[in-house]
């Protein structure tokens, strides 16, 4: 089916097929496509309301794009939001990635610089003195080497460089800003996953069914932001087996202080980056718990665990024996010295 058919039952309102989805997601990231034709397709896709389907064939067809990778194990996952909820929170998701690192899992941080925060991953990371302009196989070979590697998304994704104009342009909420973190070039066996509202929780955990990954949790903090955060309800949908389990809790059933938001509100790089440094180091207050929190999330979704009572003590036990900051050290160290393989 050409695009403007496929545009046109978008404007009547009828849902793509995945073939029908792939292609519009390959003629939009193929640099052929217009501008015109680009906001037409995304403004079309968001009036009718994207199904999980659709969600899912998009990233697909972005991901496509991407190099492919040989690396495979089954405890790979990437953990990060979406980002765009405005609570400009530190960089939680970056801290707990040594988290799991440290207690096996195999991170493959799929990230990118700060859009709607003062401080995206990269930032944060290029702060601590991670180099992040990294080749693929350099980037292979980290992961292989200590567990952990930095994924700088625009590095990977070129095609995306045809839809920025577009995407900023248009100033509105589209498939683009669910998409990101579905995108990673790595097969992932699991993936943690925050979105900024709740109803995306169960959608988000669908497509990731739809594209392959045995575990996953999805998370929503109090419908204000892509964390699990400390105060009010989390909105988790948990993909283990085939199966998806919806449920609601909050930090306190699990001996968890509540706090506010305000609490955990990040900063510059700079500062950012000084807060990461205190909670791998083990440094005790709302920072390490909300890391804390989110880590046990982490370790369920790439199958380490099974419950979050068990990823709390683990996670603690990572930050109190300094095996969490060890990974960052190492992190560091090889990203600047694993050779020529270094942009």
């Amino acid at each position: 089916m050409e695009f403007k058919d496929s545009l046109l039952k978008l404007c009547n309102k009828e849902d793509l097929t995945d073939d029908e989805t792939y292609e519009v997601g390959r003629f939009i990231f193929s640099g052929d496509a217009t501008e015109s034709e680009i906001a037409g397709g995304l403004l079309a896709l968001k009036t009718k309301g994207e199904k999980v389907n659709e969600i899912a064939y998009i990233a697909k067809a972005i991901k496509d794009y991407a190099p492919k990778f040989n690396y495979k194990h089954k405890n790979l996952l990437d953990n990060c939001g979406t980002g765009g909820d405005g609570a400009n929170t530190f960089n939680i998701s970056t801290t707990v990635s040594f988290v799991l690192a440290a207690l096996g899992a195999k991170v493959a941080k799929h990230g990118n610089r700060a859009i709607s925060s003062k401080s995206g991953s990269s930032d944060v990371l290029t702060e601590l003195g991670v180099k992040i302009d990294l080749d693929n196989e350099a980037m292979e070979k980290i992961l292989e080497e200590i567990g952990i590697v930095f994924i700088f998304a625009p590095n990977v994704h070129k095609k995306m460089k045809y839809v920025m104009p577009v995407r900023r342009a248009l100033k509105i909420p589209t498939v683009l800003n669910l998409i990101g973190p579905l995108t990673n070039p790595f097969d992932l066996n699991g993936q943690l996953l925050g979105v900024p509202r709740k109803e995306y929780v169960g959608k988000m955990a669908e497509a990731l069914k739809i594209l392959g990954r045995e575990n996953a949790v999805v998370i929503n903090g109090d419908n204000k932001v892509d964390e699990a955060i400390l105060t009010g309800i989390n909105y988790i949908s948990i993909l283990k087996n085939g199966e998806i389990e919806n449920i609601e809790v909050k930090a306190s059933d699990y001996g968890i202080k509540e706090v506010s938001l305000e609490e955990i509100k990040g900063g510059t790089p700079n500062e950012n980056a000084e807060i990461l440094k205190a909670v791998l180091k083990g440094e005790e207050g709302p920072h390490r718990e909300v890391v804390v929190f989110n880590a046990a999330l982490g370790l369920i979704a790439c199958g380490i665990t099974d419950t979050i009572e068990e990823g709390i003590e683990l996670s603690k036990k990572a930050l109190d024996t300094g095996i969490a900051y060890e990974k960052l050290e190492q992190l560091i160290e090889r990203s600047n010295n694993v050779g020529s393989n270094i942009r």
